[in-house]
Parts: C-alpha cells; structure tokens; sequence
C-alpha cells in the first residue's frame, strides 16, 4: 500500500511581508530593516510541519518579489503551497514592525489575499485533509474573505475535516463593536476554538473560561488561553482540563499563540487527551517566544513527549532551558531587559525573563 500524499492538515490565509529594523532603533529612525514573512495560519501550518505532519496553506499572493519571498519561505519550511494563487493584478500585503513604539504598521488593503473567496477550498488536493484550520484575522479583510469563513465552517467543504478556529481579533483591522457578532457566530460553528482569555472580554465582556464556553456552546471544544498563566480546554462533553503555562525567556511574544495552536492541534491529530494537548501547546509556544522572528523550530519528538508525560509537580517546576527545550543562547544584540510576559500582542526584540504564555490573540497579523 502506498503512502498517503494528501495534506493531513490544511491552513487558509494572509501571509505577508515583514520589514522591521534590523538594529533596536525606532522604526523611522532606522537605516537597515529586515526582511521576513508573517501570518497567522501560515505560522500555524509552518508549526504542524516541523511537527511531522503533512500540511497545506491556502492562500492567495501578488506575482511580486515579496510574494515570491512568502511562498519560498513556507514552502522551505516543509508546507504544501500548492494551493497558492498568483494574483497578476493585486499585491502581496507588507506591514512593518517598530518595536520601539511595540505596534506595526498594515499595507495590506486590496492585497491578492484580500480576494480570496470560498473557491479557494475547491482544489481536489485538499480532500480528505483532517483538520482544517482557519483565523478571525481573515474575514476582518474583506466580504469575500469572510464569505471564504462562512463557507469554511457552515458548507463544510472538506467534510472529514475537523475544523479549527482560532478567534485572533485584530484591533487595527476592525474594532471590537464591529468584530464581536461576527467572530461570535463563526466560531459557535467551528469544532475546535482557541481564544485569548483577553480578547474574549474586548469582544464580548467575558472574563471567565466557563463563562465564553456558554456563550459558544456549539464547538466540541474551546480553549481558553490566559496569557503567561496557563491555558483551560473546556470540552462539550467531559471534564474542564486546565495547565499552567511555563516559566522562559521571553525575546518576542509575536507568534507564540501562533505555536501554541500548531502544539495543541498536532496532539488533537495524534488522539492525544485534553492535558496533553494543551502541554503540547505550551512546549511549542516556549520555542517561539525564545526567538525573535514568528516561528522556530519545534522541540524533537522525543523530547517533546517525556515533557508531556511529566507528573504534574514535575510539569509545574519545568524549566525548558535547563531541560533543553529551549536552546540557550545570547540576547540579540540591543536587546533590553526586564521583564516581559508572552501576551501575544506585537512586541519588540526586548528580552525579559517571563511566564511562557500562548498569547491572547493580539499579534501582528
């Protein structure tokens, strides 16, 4: 029997060019920048890759040097790009990052990605994809990407797939007033959903796990990430499973929640439980957060498991440096100090001693 070729795991959205400078200087005060690429999903499918799973990113580029950059990279990091459109007629979206003010600044309005629209799930490539993995940054861009979500998670186009939404509000793409209905109603839609414990009280007023699982009664489970605290899964049937995140440097938090999905997923997709996901989760996070791009390579698969299977007093004095989950290494030179906990939201290359956190949902993209 042949081995499957199919994507286990499909992620559809924007992926961007990322320009930030490359000294610790504000961003208009720079005189080199760097050049990198990062989205949400695509950091998503770049995590479930070095994860040992087969993965697809869908999306749409400009036929440009910046959305050649985008496909090479993700492609190089072992994702099926397959299913990326060239668009001859729209660009691939640039924001910029200026860590000295801790924001970034969006050039993505009409970007090829911004046309993507529900034929995007038509490619027969995808079928049979067991998880289908989707973000609240995408409907935020246009009507036809959130006609892309609705269809995503209602229509069901890869019927095997368990579909994944993580909320990821973006304040600079749509306010809350504006975003709450919406991402309420896709993601009561979806089977598995991730959200910040933060961004569910700006878009909803909920500030208890038990409470935002009432107000999304419909998936199969909802996870609730509480920043440098922990993170809470709350399944439909069973019982609430919470775990504490971890203790690690802390470069950039941009990405972190990005990882935790890619962790959390891949147990899903190995029949992991509830307590091993969310472990799963935090050890892929804890990589991300040492580094001070989006995505880092995840921990070996051996070593990734013992951390798992750790008792619980075990698990709550884990030190991933010490244990070499997270490599140890210098600052990045400029780097300052203090402490710095992983709350997702877009962060500079400070590097701070701080809880490992998932993040909230308020990245870059």
């Amino acid at each position: 029997m042949s081995a499957p070729t199919g994507p286990e795991a499909v992620t559809v959205g924007e992926t961007m060019a990322v320009l930030s400078p490359a000294d610790a200087v504000p961003l208009e005060r720079a005189e080199r920048v760097r050049l990198g690429v990062g989205g949400a999903e695509s950091n998503v499918a770049v995590g479930l890759a070095g994860l040992g799973h087969r993965v697809a990113w869908v999306s749409r580029v400009g036929d440009d040097p910046f959305g050649r950059r985008v496909t090479r990279e993700i492609a190089a990091a072992g994702v099926d790009v397959g299913s990326v459109a060239v668009d001859p007629n729209a660009p691939t979206g640039v924001y910029f990052k200026d860590p000295a003010a801790a924001g970034v600044h969006y050039y993505r309005a009409g970007s090829a990605a911004s046309r993507l629209g529900p034929g995007a799930l038509d490619d027969p490539r995808l079928a049979g994809a067991r998880l289908l993995h989707l973000s609240g940054v995408t409907p935020a861009l246009s009507e036809s990407c959130r006609a892309l979500v609705e269809h995503a998670v209602g229509d069901r186009p890869l019927p095997d797939a368990l579909v994944s939404f993580d909320v990821n509000h973006r304040p600079a793409l749509w306010p809350a007033g504006r975003a709450a209905d919406v991402l309420r109603a896709l993601a009561d839609r979806a089977d598995v959903v991730l959200v910040g414990l933060d961004e569910a009280q700006r878009l909803w007023g909920v500030a208890d796990p038990a409470d935002l699982r009432r107000l999304l009664p419909g998936p199969r489970t909802v996870v609730v990430k509480d920043g440098d605290v922990g993170a809470t899964a709350l399944p439909r049937t069973g019982p609430t499973v919470y775990v504490p995140a971890l203790r690690a440097p802390v470069v950039e938090p941009v990405g972190a929640g990005d990882a935790f999905a890619a962790g959390y997923l891949s147990a899903v997709l190995r029949g992991l439980d509830q307590a091993a996901a969310l472990r799963c989760g935090h050890l892929v996070a804890v990589r991300a957060l040492a580094v001070p791009g989006d995505c880092a390579p995840p921990p070996d698969r051996r070593s990734l498991d013992e951390a798992v299977a750790l008792p619980a007093d075990r698990w709550a004095t884990l030190d991933p440096v010490a244990t070499g989950l997270v490599p140890a290494g210098p600052a990045p030179a400029g780097a300052g100090g203090g402490g710095a906990g992983a709350s997702g939201a877009a962060g500079g290359d400070d590097v701070g001693a701080g809880a490992a956190g998932p993040g909230d949902g308020g990245g870059g993209r």
